[in-house]
């Protein structure tokens, strides 16, 4: 492929602006807002996340994971704890998701650590899952070599018959995090890539220091 063409992919950002004046005073709120936005402007995957993770030894890893919740805590998601990301955050509960809504011209970033959230909170969101999917966190050895996927196909088939009539009991391996922020940016993509970066910086437990920073 020419390089050239690469070189010369560029969007001009022009849809709005972020000031220190209009944001709120608590970053939640000020997410509430934008997540709001994204919904109502029907912004393709609204939540997905790249969700960042790290070894011990600083090995990054990152791939895309659903929310689904946030509140003053912070912000839930769910998969396999045996999972690569999930043996990471094990060792290295530390964090960062990335949002971006092209359509908003909109980015938000979240730094923070990592715990679980309670067995009740995470078996009450399994059961509202599609049955198919509960079978698929028993079925799946998530981030294990398998030899094919009709294996998978083949258990899921077979425990989908096994849980017809009955509830699928959720794996012990299986739940959900919070990533508890210790900072947020808010990014509003401008012209001339002279964009806008409004950082929350976490004070102590309930106060946020607000800064500019430059693109």
């Amino acid at each position: 492929m020419d390089q050239t063409t690469i070189q010369n992919l560029r969007e001009e950002y022009s849809a709005s602006t972020l000031s220190e004046k209009e944001v709120t005073k608590n970053p939640i709120k000020q997410f509430e807002k934008w997540f709001k936005q994204a919904l109502e402007t029907n912004a393709e995957e609204a939540n997905a996340m790249t969700l960042a993770t790290a070894t011990t030894d600083g090995r990054p890893s990152a791939r895309i994971v659903l929310l689904k919740g946030f509140d003053e805590r912070g912000f839930v998601f769910y998969t396999n704890y045996l999972s690569r990301k999930g043996r990471e955050m094990a060792k290295n509960p530390l964090a960062t998701l990335l949002f971006f809504w092209p359509s908003l011209e909109r980015q938000v970033r979240i730094e923070g650590t990592v715990e679980k959230v309670s067995r009740e909170e995470s078996e009450k969101y399994f059961y509202t899952r599609p049955k198919g999917s509960q079978v698929g966190a028993v079925v799946s050895p998530q981030s294990q070599e398998i030899e094919g996927r009709d294996i998978l196909e083949k258990k899921w088939a077979d425990l989908e018959k096994v849980y017809a009539d009955e509830d699928v009991p959720k794996p012990a391996h299986w739940g959900g995090y919070v990533v508890k922020p210790t900072l947020i940016e808010f990014w509003q993509g401008r012209p001339s890539r002279l964009h806008d970066r409004i950082v929350y910086k976490k004070a102590d437990k309930t106060n946020w220091k607000i800064v500019r920073l430059a693109p």
